[in-house]
């Protein structure tokens, strides 16, 4: 059975040499991250010895606690300690510090860290327990905590990815290849969970993904994307903003402070500006201030096959492609065409032979009861948004309404990611 201990009983224990002699007292213990297997391995421990801090290199620990250390020398390097990268203190950096579950997209905070070590004297980091009872132990004076080997709640460190951005030298990052198993509505949910520095250490690990950085701010609630947009410049938040989809930028855009909007606003590409300007002057709670206003549309003598061509070369989001839009050479809503429609028809097939004669839409000043309820009544997942000359100018998904619909204390609930 492999031995097992922990970091706090090892804070604080008494340090002896080879001959039994006492050297001083453990302060920390030393692990290195970023090892290809997701394991963090002790590399030593950092002890007070005569006023000095310094390092004994695990190689020459001979007896690792729980309530003591003993080395297999009598003579120790007298260098003052220096942190490598990669390393860290996991009484100093990760006790009692916040962690994220990869595998629920949690947070969980360090109660405990567990080592374990193997016949040939190298140590790991086990796990961590998140539950308050090793916090409860010790509080307890030393000489009566007992050996917690207990942890009904362990989490296996391979299933963890520590917060780094604290600690000193470090040029640690969230592993961004983690963290993007996730969806970006779970990010979002751990940003919220979690303090503003971690927030935007989470922030930093996903902006390696642009695209994934820009669904991240579009699942956030307004006070967070307010509040990481703060910190950003002009130039910093366009960006991020650009590569939103216009409705939830537009949205962003208005709970900015208004002095930022516009020179915001005129740092994004031409494009965008256009479509951000345009659902501006909508109210936000009508079918012009919640549609999308990238949509495919195809004339009637189309084929199913040009359609489903335009879908595929669009990269447009899921509901976006929901349905085409039919429209004559005038540019006015003939019919809407879902996706499975076009899928199930054959290619060749003229998607005039797939209309009908109703179509429901709304115009740009329909309230959101009203976009609700013929959605609801007509069990649709998209639909147009028309102008005054039945005109579609753009699309209103199914999540868009819900948006607005679901209760904020729902939202809430939904979205604590803190264990």
């Amino acid at each position: 059975m492999p031995d097992i201990v922990h970091v706090s009983s090892l804070a604080g224990s008494p340090l002896f040499d080879s001959s039994g002699q006492r050297l001083g007292k453990v302060d920390d213990v030393v692990a290195r991250l970023g090892s290809g297997d997701g394991e963090a391995r002790v590399v030593g421990l950092t002890a007070r010895i005569g006023g000095r801090h310094l390092f004994v290199p695990i190689e020459q620990v001979d007896r690792l606690g729980p309530y003591s250390v003993a080395t297999s020398t009598t003579k120790l390097d007298l260098a003052p300690f220096e942190r490598r990268p990669g390393e860290v203190l996991l009484r100093a950096d990760v006790l009692d510090h916040s962690m994220i579950n990869v595998n629920t997209a949690h947070l969980a905070k360090a109660r405990e860290v567990e080592l374990v070590g193997d016949d040939t004297g190298a140590w790991r980091v086990a796990g961590i327990d998140p539950s308050l009872r090793p916090r409860l132990w010790r509080l307890l004076p030393r000489r009566f905590r007992g050996h917690d080997t207990e942890h009904p709640e362990f989490i296996d460190w391979r299933e963890l990815e520590p917060f780094v951005a604290h600690v000193p030298t470090s040029r640690l990052k969230l592993a961004t290849r983690r963290i993007r198993r996730l969806h970006p509505a779970q990010i979002a949910d751990l940003v919220e969970a979690a303090s503003h520095e971690e927030g935007e250490e989470i922030l930093q690990a996903v902006g390696q993904d642009k695209e994934l950085e820009a669904d991240v701010f579009e699942e956030l609630d307004d006070e967070h994307q307010v509040e990481f947009l703060r910190d950003r410049t002009d130039q910093e938040a366009a960006a991020v903003l650009a590569r939103m989809e216009s409705d939830d930028a537009a949205d962003v855009l208005m709970e900015l402070d208004q002095d930022r909007r516009l020179p915001i606003l005129n740092l994004m590409p031409p494009a965008e500006q256009a479509k951000l300007r345009s659902l501006l002057g909508h109210n936000p709670e009508t079918a012009g201030g919640m549609m999308n206003p990238d949509f495919i549309s195809v004339p009637p003598g189309a084929s199913v096959g040009d359609a489903l061509a335009r879908v595929r070369t669009s990269g447009l989001g899921l509901q976006q492609v929901a349905i085409v839009c039919v429209v004559d050479d005038a540019g006015k809503l003939i019919d809407t065409l879902s996706l499975a429609e076009l899928v199930r028809a054959e290619g060749p097939v003229k998607v005039s032979a797939l209309v009908d004669d109703f179509t429901p839409a709304v115009g740009t000043d329909a309230d959101v009861p009203e976009v609700a309820r013929l959605m609801s009544d007509y069990n649709l997942v998209a639909m147009p948004v028309l102008d005054a000359e039945r005109r579609p100018v753009g699309i209103i998904a199914v999540d868009d309404v819900l948006e607005l619909l679901v209760p904020e204390e729902w939202r809430w609930r939904a979205g604590a990611a803190r264990d």
